[in-house]
């Protein structure tokens, strides 16, 4: 064991790649050498350097929706309480552009690149859920986006029904597009841990989606059970019967979104993302697609109240949550 770690220590560990992909990603470097005329590659946004975790960021990626939305940062990673002066609302120009939510402080415009600012302001909507915030009445048409890594964001929308579009153009982009999860890490205690999510879009077809994700359900909904028939003794410390809720809300949250992934997948996403601006909370198939370019979506500022410095409690595992 110990030469393996050493080993490892000297010898840093490459990702994974194919190598049709390889081979391929170093012929397009030597054609866009040769030609200077090929369209830009995926860049990645973020600094962990795990190509699996960093947002993806595609120019050339399809534009899903776009409006204003002020926003409002509930809980950080792993959904730790996000502080104080950093929970006010502020109000951007979102773009809803492949599996990326753009925050920009300016209108969206195609030709116009991102700035530096507007990238640390995405937020990546692979393996998210987005539902209407029912436990926030401060503000009304307030979406709750949950992402991958499990950090909370509260949206407020012009109108309700702008409110329903964005959840569910959200929704579709990632029942859509979101790769399988891997396993989760194995280690020698007992703490539960989530599996990783990539930030990658699938290379599945859509018939394909839609088992992997009946299958995931399927599995969750066993583990969900089995877990919750062997509830801890009441002898047990505070830390095993954290992880035990903690387990369950992770497995009672994606539950629910894999339902929802399988719902939206059944009914056909192509409508929902292909225009239906009015779509209804049944998602229902929409008459009429207007263009995304046809909005003309008028500015609302929202000021922060000072009522709001009451804090919104962040989703613990310790806490019966109202929404999952």
């Amino acid at each position: 064991l110990q030469a393996l770690y050493n080993s490892i220590k000297n010898e840093k560990l490459e990702w994974a790649v194919d190598e049709e992909e390889k081979k391929k990603s170093h012929s397009d470097g030597t054609d866009e050498k040769d030609n200077g005329s090929q369209t830009k590659a995926v860049s990645r946004i973020g600094n962990s350097n795990n190509p699996f975790l960093d947002i993806p960021h595609d120019p050339n990626a399809a534009v899903y929706k776009t409006g204003f939305l002020a926003r409002k940062s509930h809980a950080d990673m792993d959904g730790k309480k996000t502080p104080r002066g950093k929970r006010g609302w502020k109000t951007f120009y979102a773009v809803l552009k492949g599996t990326v939510l753009y925050l920009q402080k300016d209108e969206y415009k195609p030709e116009k690149a991102l700035s530096e600012e507007d990238l640390k302001n995405a937020v990546s909507v692979h393996h998210a859920l987005a539902s209407k915030a029912t436990d926030y009445e401060k503000k009304p048409n307030v979406l709750k986006l949950k992402t991958a890594d499990w950090r909370v964001l509260l949206f407020q929308a012009q109108s309700q029904e702008e409110m329903q579009t964005w959840i569910n153009k959200i929704n579709c982009v990632a029942a859509v597009f979101s790769a399988p999860p891997f396993p989760a890490a194995i280690g020698s205690q007992k703490k539960f841990s989530r599996p990783l999510l990539p930030a990658t879009t699938t290379k599945l077809s859509q018939d394909e989606q839609l088992k992997s994700h009946e299958a995931k359900l399927k599995q969750i909904s066993t583990e969900l059970a089995e877990h919750r028939s062997y509830p801890p003794d009441k002898k047990l410390k505070g830390k095993e019967v954290d992880d035990y809720k903690l387990k369950d809300h992770y497995l009672e949250f994606e539950k629910n979104r894999y339902e929802i992934y399988v719902g939206l997948l059944k009914e056909g996403v192509k409508e929902l993302l292909s225009g239906g601006e009015n779509d209804a909370p049944g998602l229902k198939k929409s008459h009429s697609s207007p263009s995304l370019n046809q909005e003309s979506p008028v500015s609302a500022k929202v000021k922060r109240n000072v009522s709001e410095r009451k804090d919104y409690r962040p989703e613990t595992p310790s806490i019966k949550q109202k929404v999952t």
